[in-house]
């Protein structure tokens, strides 16, 4: 099993999920963590996707792809401090669902697992869900404008070397270079 996961350093749990953080024994090379500078918002999760997480499930070519799919991410969540959009959810959703259906046969199972604004989460669920189910209810962001500009900032320098470090484990999925390299 090959588990990634983007996520703001040193969130939660605290002193958990640095990039060192690749797996023991067997699994050794099996997990990739991402772990995010605070701030770091749509440009920098997509940069992620296609410099990490797409390039691992190719590498490891999974049967099935299991989405624990935090919200947490979001721009108005009380407990972290990244600066996702619903558009960003919808924009990795895509990009999830194509990989699925190029590499699994379209298999790929969800679960909710985190975000705590309550007035947020529900726009990046439906954009979340009406990408995976590939249609639209109609129904706008409200504050789609407000968080326009969040969805535009650049990737940033600093948060590009963390991607780019963790890319580096990629191309280790499936050797023991990362136990020697540890």
């Amino acid at each position: 099993m090959l588990t990634i996961s983007l996520h703001q350093a040193g969130c939660f749990p605290p002193g958990s999920g640095w990039i060192r953080e690749n797996g023991a024994g067997d699994g050794t090379g099996y997990a990739i963590n991402v772990p995010l500078p605070p701030g770091t918002g749509h440009a920098g999760y997509l940069h992620s996707m296609t410099e990490v997480v797409l390039p691992a499930l190719e590498r490891f070519a999974p049967d099935l792809i299991l989405l624990a799919n935090g919200f947490d991410a979001n721009v108005f969540d009380p407990m972290a401090r990244q600066m996702l959009t619903a558009d960003s959810y919808r924009a990795m959703t895509r990009m999830l669902t194509n990989a699925a259906d190029r590499l699994c046969h379209g298999r790929l199972v969800a679960a909710h697992e985190g975000g705590y604004s309550p007035f947020y989460v529900p726009y990046c669920t439906l954009a979340f869900l009406e990408e995976l189910a590939g249609t639209t209810t109609r129904i706008t962001d409200p504050l789609a404008a407000v968080v326009a500009e969040y969805a535009a900032e650049p990737l940033q320098p600093h948060q590009k070397a963390v991607i780019d470090e963790a890319a580096q484990l990629v191309l280790r999925i499936g050797t023991h270079e990362i136990a020697a390299a540890s």
